[in-house]
């Protein structure tokens, strides 16, 4: 069966008709791309119309005609030929001394041309029909076809973006230098789920999700530079919330483009844009302010928003008001790319949907468990609303007519080893958290929908995914590849550690720091020091920081400084230290995540403390240390031994509605305003407790009424 993976194409009648015929060949193998690939060459980007890669036939190139001119071919299937040869002749693999090992063919397919008597057809086969197609394709025949692997393999690989920024200097083939090389190497190519994601394009909207490390943010990047390569004229925008994701979206775009084209993109159509933005344009450009400015609708900074809306989404309060007070909404772009769309409400998908031109492509990616919500986002339905006959704006379908998914899953994750995800996973949700009571779960949050599980690559072991029933869940090789954890001892790859003090722990990680950059040949760049909490980092980093100071160690606090748009600096040749909230989309070898026992316990936030552990756990390719001072430490450490104990899986009851909905509310994030009120509410009733109790107030000074509303209270909560 031929596989169709659809990109984008500028010939849309003629492209159909090619899929239609491969899609009813059921005797065929191989793989169909549609506008793919593309071929940098001396003069720019060349796209291929079509390329068929069969294990029968070896490469099948398609020139597509969409009308009725077919005037010089016979030139263009040439350079077409010459072109695949000259890419494939650069791998090694697929030559023998200077041949190459793979049959090349080109035919045009053109369904509106009137046959000619005169055409070449032998050496330059012109198709106009499924009829003539078929007696075309059947007289290639590819003798030697054990190459078929590595074609695919090759053609399937769209980029080689994911090894190290800078060359690696190694000399001991042991030291962590040398194996986070091979890891590098080992993933340097997408995959074929991951290279489908970039190629498919959909007319409408695309949703894409996966677990941290799962490749989104490449995807995305890599998503913009091929369309834009492929529609040079389209007004493209990729927005994100973590503003040191600008440099990096960059970097990626820049590189893939140039890859693929040999040429540098335009970037005044394609704009790498963030998603508030604020007066003063260039850098400070967002999608929000420019929507603001171009609808004539007031705008709305972080203070002003926090103060109307609150402190839990005042951004999404702010998109809500933009939208309602807009009369005639302008159209700004073709396409809109959305990373860690988890981070937005709603209202901020439905304001990029809003200033989109026809198709509506807009294309979001997000983390099912980043923030470890209950469901970070809304179904489509929901999010875009509906037309104004009551039907949905955005409907996904699961049998799209051209094969394109509008839903893709990453569930293989490339950036953490399976303990290490593991482990991030049964912190996050409390899974071996000590419970409070005899009948008490541990569990701080859970799914409602217990089939995420599945969706980011776990699979049951034993029990049943379902509500009060016991559960085990792991992962396998295929979404958590082997090699990721084969590289080191798992007492290596993690490392929990506890401290009398916070000045043990500072000396500590000093001097770790040390022996990565002086014996282990990591780079600086290699390390990055996490702090959870965001507000605190500046003033509990600065004693490491001098330590490696005064060891000739260079270092910076990212957002602090370098510009917020930058996370490593000095190119590359610092140590990054920072808050959760500037190292979420970022990544090295080596993490230290300090002061962790504040993401033990809490009397609040606890789901987000546990969050903002999760994600800098997660932020590891190959080692994290989980350090933290005190008995809030030896409490993590003591659920990380019962991971260790369980084998790296998960085993615990799926909590009921009922249960998910009190953790939900316990656990809930809270302004100060509301904290204080509870604290303060908290104090009033242990009063009332101690004057009923000691005879200082009697139930009959409550009154008759409220005493029966307090009554019904608790036994409402008892049930």
């Amino acid at each position: 069966m031929i596989t169709i993976v659809t990109g984008t194409t500028n010939k849309p009648t003629a492209s159909d008709l090619l899929k239609e015929y491969f899609q009813k060949k059921k005797e065929l193998d191989g793989y169909l791309y549609i506008g793919y690939p593309i071929i940098g060459t001396v003069d720019g980007a060349y796209p291929i119309d079509a390329l068929l890669i069969s294990p029968s036939m070896g490469i099948v190139a398609f020139d597509l005609i969409e009308g009725k001119n077919y005037d010089g071919y016979e030139e263009k299937q040439d350079d077409c030929a010459n072109k695949i040869e000259a890419k494939l002749k650069g791998y090694k693999q697929l030559v023998n001394k200077r041949t190459l090992c793979v049959d090349i063919h080109v035919v045009t397919f053109a369904p509106g041309v009137v046959r000619r008597d005169d055409n070449n057809e032998e050496d330059y086969p012109i198709c106009t029909n499924d009829k003539e197609l078929s007696e075309t394709l059947k007289k290639y025949i590819w003798d030697n076809n054990s190459y078929y692997p590595s074609v695919v393999s090759i053609l399937q690989a769209i980029s080689t973006i994911r090894k190290g920024r800078k060359k690696r200097e190694i000399t001991n083939q042991e030291s962590r230098g040398a194996k986070i090389r091979r890891l590098e190497d080992s993933i340097a190519n997408l995959d074929n789920q991951q290279s489908r994601a970039v190629i498919e394009t959909v007319n409408g909207v695309q949703r894409i999700r996966g677990l941290a490390g799962s490749g989104k943010t490449i995807v995305l990047a890599l998503k913009a530079a091929y369309l834009h390569a492929q529609h040079p004229e389209w007004k493209i925008a990729v927005t994100f919330n973590t503003r040191s994701l600008k440099g990096q979206f960059k970097q990626l775009i820049n590189t893939f483009y140039i890859e693929q084209t040999s040429d540098e993109p335009d970037w005044d159509n394609l704009n790498i844009i963030h998603a508030w933005g604020a007066v003063g344009g260039g850098d400070r450009q967002g999608i929000y302010y420019t929507f603001c400015e171009t609808n004539n609708v007031e705008y709305c900074d972080y203070l002003t928003a926090r103060n109307k809306y609150g402190r839990i989404d005042p951004f999404g309060g702010a998109c809500e008001k933009a939208l309602q007070e807009a009369k005639s909404i302008e159209k700004l772009y073709d396409v809109i790319l959305i990373d860690e769309a988890q981070d937005f409400s709603p209202a901020f998908l439905k304001l990029c949907y809003e200033m989109l031109n026809e198709p509506k492509r807009l294309v979001y990616a997000y983390d099912e468990l980043q923030n470890l919500r209950t469901q970070s986002l809304p179904s489509p339905e929901v999010i875009f609303g509906s037309k104004e006959d009551g039907t949905p704006k955005v409907k996904f379908s699961q049998n799209q007519k051209d094969g394109a998914k509008q839903d893709i899953i990453l569930e293989k994750c490339y950036r953490n080893s399976r303990p290490a995800l593991v482990t991030a996973h049964a912190l996050g949700f409390g899974i071996y958290r000590k419970p409070e009571g005899p009948d008490r779960s541990g569990l701080v949050q859970m799914f409602d929908q217990s089939g995420l599980w599945k969706d980011i690559g776990y699979e049951v072991s034993e029990g049943r995914l379902e509500d009060g029933q016991n559960v085990v869940l792991q992962r396998t090789a295929v979404s958590s590849p082997k090699f990721l954890e084969e590289h080191s001892d798992i007492d290596d790859l993690i490392i929990f550690k506890s401290f009398a003090t916070q000045e043990e722990q500072d000396k500590w990680v000093a001097e770790e720091i040390k022996k990565n950059l002086e014996c282990d040949e990591l780079r600086p760049d290699d390390i990055i020091v996490i702090n959870p909490d965001p507000i605190t980092t500046k003033r509990k980093v600065a004693t490491i920081r001098n330590l490696l100071f005064r060891d000739g160690i260079s270092s910076h606090t990212a957002g602090v400084d370098t510009v917020p748009d930058v996370f490593f600096a000095n190119n590359n040749d610092s140590v990054a230290f920072t808050g959760i909230y500037r190292a979420k989309g970022n990544e090295a070898a080596m993490v230290y995540v300090i002061n962790s026992e504040a993401c033990f316990d809490s009397s609040f936030d606890l789901a987000k403390l546990r969050n903002q552990l999760f994600t800098a756990i997660t932020r590891s390719k190959a080692w994290v240390r989980v350090l933290g001072i005190g008995s809030g430490m030896d409490g993590l450490i003591s659920e990380y031994e019962q991971v260790k104990k369980h084998d790296f899986k998960l085993e615990f009851t799926y909590p009921t509605k009922s249960q998910r909905d009190h953790m939900n509310i316990v656990n809930r994030d809270m302004s100060e305003s509301e904290k204080n009120r509870i604290r303060n509410e908290k104090n009033n009733v242990a009063g009332l407790i101690d004057g009923l109790q000691n005879g200082q107030i009697y139930v009959e000074d409550l009154g008759e009424e409220q005493v029966e509303k307090l009554l019904s209270l608790l036994d409402k909560k008892r049930k």
